[in-house]
């Protein structure tokens, strides 16, 4: 009897184990990682697509789902952040729009405030949270 509840720990243990490495479980650590690795394909994206010459979108570097918004007459910073879907839970502390290898730096709260920055084709946004 002894014996088979020793067996029978050891191989509950076991299962157990293999149930929580097989769960989906994600240390921060590791979600952290894949944050930081899908910003760096984005942002290796958007430079990419900028050194190939294609300038008929703005570029997005930071928390989005999408790289690359359409230039189209009129597009505002704040409808390109909104087109390329912001995914942070967070604000944004800092935006820097670079054209033509100049950047300015744009105050998050002043987009919050309605106020209404102009895009030109091939600008690139970078987002720091």
């Amino acid at each position: 009897m002894n014996r088979f509840l020793k067996c029978f720990c050891v191989g509950g243990i076991s299962a157990l184990l293999m149930a929580t490495s097989f769960g989906g479980c994600v240390t921060r650590s590791q979600a952290r990682a894949q944050v930081q690795a899908a910003y760096l394909a984005g942002q290796n994206d958007a430079l990419a697509k900028m050194a190939a010459g294609q300038h008929s979108s703005v570029y997005i570097v930071g928390p989005v789902e999408k790289s690359e918004v359409p230039w189209v007459e009129g597009l505002t910073l704040a409808q390109a952040i909104a087109t390329a879907n912001y995914t942070s839970i967070h604000n944004p502390k800092g935006i820097t729009i670079t054209r033509q290898g100049e950047q300015a730096s744009i105050n998050p709260k002043d987009l919050l405030n309605g106020h209404v920055v102009p895009l030109e084709p091939g600008d690139t946004i970078t987002i720091r949270e």
